[in-house]
């Protein structure tokens, strides 16, 4: 059960970032749910919409490859991963799943682009429409509170003095 909207952390200002929107079109109308709530979220919180840019993918398994490709851009502070995985009867859902997590940390990590990860992976349908659900407790709202508050952290990093060269 979700939070009462009274406890939910506010969403940080987004005004002075650039965010991308990965979205797998595989499971659309879930992963349209999670769209329509990250984009919500982020101009809510402040972020113009001309800086929120979508991009669509097949499926889930495409989503580390284009995080990763937008990231290098440089034209993005944050990046939304979003899509949708559904267990299946078979153990393509464990290899699909644990791939596109590791695909978008890795892409995070070798871009140094923060990436929000708001792919649901459930056992059911029934699952899935409850995490993309209307309400403050959607998964594509809190990824983008998610990279709203990496990209107001690397952006308070790249701030810091850094020490003087030979010095770690």
């Amino acid at each position: 059960m979700g939070r009462p909207e009274e406890e939910r952390a506010p969403l940080g200002d987004a005004s002075p970032f650039a965010f991308a929107l990965i979205v797998s079109r595989f499971n659309e109308a879930i992963t349209t749910s999670l769209r329509n709530a990250a984009y919500t979220a982020l101009t809510e919180a402040g972020a113009a919409a001309r800086r929120v840019q979508l991009f669509e993918v097949p499926g889930a398994f495409e989503i580390p490859q284009a995080a990763r490709a937008v990231a290098k851009t440089g034209a993005f502070d944050a990046i939304v991963c979003l899509g949708c995985v559904i267990r299946g009867e078979t153990p393509h859902f464990d290899y699909l799943a644990s791939a596109v997590a590791h695909g978008i940390t890795a892409a995070a990590a070798d871009t140094g682009v923060p990436m929000a990860f708001g792919v649901l992976t459930t056992n059911t349908l029934e699952q899935a429409q409850a995490r993309a659900g209307s309400g403050a407790d959607n998964k594509g709202r809190e990824a983008a509170a998610a990279a709203i508050e990496m990209a107001v952290l690397y952006r308070e990093l790249a701030s810091l003095p850094r020490p003087p060269a030979g010095r770690a």
